[in-house]
């Protein structure tokens, strides 16, 4: 059929399946981790429940062989699309010695792999966005063609890290892209009382950068406006602040108790427009997602998370004296 949206922007068949395996073994490792934390297993989660849509739309819209992300702690779907594992990421969530990130010294979330170019991000919110610039200007004077995208929530785009990096790379067109995932809620804090404008995009105006706000829930949307501006940004038209609008499912983390400021139907309501459904509905609708293929994939990604969880919790903790290494000189 011609009336496919993905054939319109350049994507295979086989790249939209990519895509939504790549959302759903996010989700499944993410509700795996929750099981994990609530039987005393594993300390703590942050969540990117409802947000893989946006994460996976924009890495697929990136080169993945030679593009850098300096992503934020919720995205799972986006490091899992630049090349880490199930099993790098639950090692992360047990802390032991083989995680990839910071060898079981960070919080889980705080992704960082240098063979997958996704640079180590630290727990202060939005520095990762000036780290981000500075990768792109490093580029820039080694005359890759190289972009930088680096994530943020909504909360993050009031900092003063996102307001001096978004005037830096702006007045250096730097080809640096500030993708902000609005979720709608700054821990508790709603967006109503976090945004006087109606989008965070309206601030790109003011660093002379392009700005678009998409549905976050559709990855198709998000991959469309990520390629645009890595496109204008090969190209030395400088940098771009999109924004994705899309629901958080879980709590903030698994320290937080969401019920004290939202209700359940609020939270049920956003369900409905859960990226992982309604992107299975337009692959189904276009053929490509059967039934059967449909049970395949959740088989296929169930084995995956059980054997990643098997082999994170039976691996072995760092050694005590460790802790002083990449501390001081050895």
């Amino acid at each position: 059929m011609t009336n496919n949206r993905h054939e319109k922007l350049g994507l295979s068949d086989e790249s939209v399946l990519e895509m939504y395996e790549t959302m759903l073994l996010a989700r499944k490792i993410d509700e795996r981790m929750w099981l994990l934390n609530r039987a005393g297993k594993i300390p703590f989660v942050i969540s990117c429940q409802g947000q893989e849509a946006a994460q996976v739309g924009a890495a697929f819209a990136l080169d993945r062989k030679k593009d850098i992300i300096a992503p934020y702690y919720r995205d799972m779907g986006m490091v899992i699309a630049f090349g880490m594992t199930a099993k790098d990421l639950m090692l992360s969530g047990f802390a032991k010695a083989e995680d990839p990130n910071s060898g079981g010294r960070q919080m889980p979330g705080h992704f960082g792999q240098r063979k997958n170019r996704i640079l180590t991000q630290s727990s202060p919110v939005t520095t990762q966005v000036a780290h981000a610039v500075g990768a792109a200007l490093a580029g820039r004077m080694k005359g890759e063609n190289i972009v930088a995208l680096t994530t943020f929530g909504e909360g993050s785009s009031n900092q003063g890290d996102f307001h001096e990096s978004a005037n830096f790379a702006g007045v250096h067109k730097l080809p640096v892209i500030f993708m902000c995932e609005n979720n709608k809620y700054a821990i508790s804090v709603p967006v109503k009382k976090q945004l006087a404008c109606e989008n965070v995009s309206d601030r790109a105006q003011g660093y002379g950068m392009f700005g678009k706000t998409v549905d976050g829930n559709d990855p198709l949307a998000v991959y469309e406006a990520v390629k645009e501006a890595a496109d204008r940004a090969r190209k030395g038209e400088g940098p771009a602040l999109i924004e994705t609008v899309s629901y958080r499912l879980t709590p903030h983390s698994s320290d937080d108790d969401d019920r004290t400021y939202r209700t359940r139907e609020e939270v049920e309501e956003a369900k409905k427009t859960d990226g992982l459904i309604t992107f299975a509905a337009y692959l189904k609708d276009v053929g490509i997602l059967t039934d059967e293929k449909e049970k395949e994939l959740n088989d296929k990604i169930a084995a995956i998370v059980d054997e990643a969880t098997d082999y994170a919790e039976n691996a072995e903790y760092a050694e005590p004296e460790s802790a002083l290494k990449y501390v001081y000189e050895e």
